[in-house]
């Protein structure tokens, strides 16, 4: 079924509003405020969005530049330099900057072949890949700048692409843990935002994942530890996939603690 990039720039405006909603209000303080991830505030983690916005875009109109600037993966700032790098903007400024890259990336990416292959810090993508990928970001950043105000958000159907990555991205997951990537088939299945059953792999699959797409993103995203879900796994590659998952490329995240955040995080609500 071929990809359609109208719906899923759609799906990226909307993950957008979510976040341009949760810190519309917020004054200079609020800005400042930390957020579950280790010495980031909330302003960090839009200024992070809107730094990769702007590479996406790079990548996306001039190829050549995005290799000469951005391509050394070795020379890539680490997510810690380049929040440190933009601490002197103010919450306006922050969110001037994120509004104007993420509109101007919804438009590049809303009239290019999903299938276009683009450079990105490692191998390269498609187009669509990228827009799910930065939709899986905004979900992911916008979980950390909920959980700094104390609220959770609604789910939405969006969340079908942070559970796609993080399905796909299991391979990964062990390699960048040092371990041999399984040959076994790990079938997952989860229940979506409205009841219905979201699935990948083999129906008769031994090794499962199974629970709410909510808990699989999260844990994906590394933004709630597993024991605080309600995942089950059936059979060892399983069971081990969930304590290493990782949706987002890079070094294995330090993830969340046990305990962290309140199981009533899950099914509370954005209003």
């Amino acid at each position: 079924m071929p990809v359609d990039m109208l719906a899923l720039v759609t799906d990226l405006a909307g993950e957008t509003a979510e976040v341009r909603e949760l810190v519309s209000r917020l004054d200079e303080t609020g800005w400042r405020t930390p957020t579950p991830a280790a010495g980031w505030t909330i302003a960090d983690q839009v200024t992070h969005l809107a730094f990769f916005d702007d590479a996406a875009v790079i990548a996306a109109t001039d190829p050549e530049r995005f290799a000469r600037e951005l391509g050394d993966v070795a020379a890539v700032p680490s997510p810690d330099d380049i929040a440190a790098r933009y601490r002197g903007l103010t919450g306006v400024e922050t969110l001037d900057w994120f509004v104007a890259s993420r509109q101007r990336l919804i438009e590049v990416f809303g009239s290019i072949d999903p299938a276009t292959r683009l450079p990105w810090f490692g191998p390269p993508m498609s187009a669509a890949s990228a827009v799910t990928a930065r939709i899986m970001e905004t979900w992911a950043h916008g979980q950390d700048i909920a959980d700094a105000l104390g609220v959770t958000r609604i789910p939405t159907s969006r969340l079908k692409h942070v559970a796609h990555i993080g399905v796909r991205a299991l391979p990964f997951s062990f390699m960048v843990h040092g371990q041999d990537v399984p040959t076994v088939p790990v079938t997952v299945e989860l229940t979506g935002t409205d009841g219905e059953l979201w699935t990948w792999g083999l129906a008769a699959g031994a090794d499962r994942v199974t629970g709410p797409a909510l808990d699989f993103c999260l844990l994906v995203t590394q933004r709630r530890h597993r024991e605080d879900t309600s995942l089950a796994a059936s059979g060892a590659i399983a069971d081990r996939w969930l304590d290493i998952a990782q949706a987002f490329a890079g070094p294995p995240g330090p993830g969340r603690r046990p305990g962290q955040h309140s199981s009533t995080d899950l099914t509370s609500r954005f209003a």
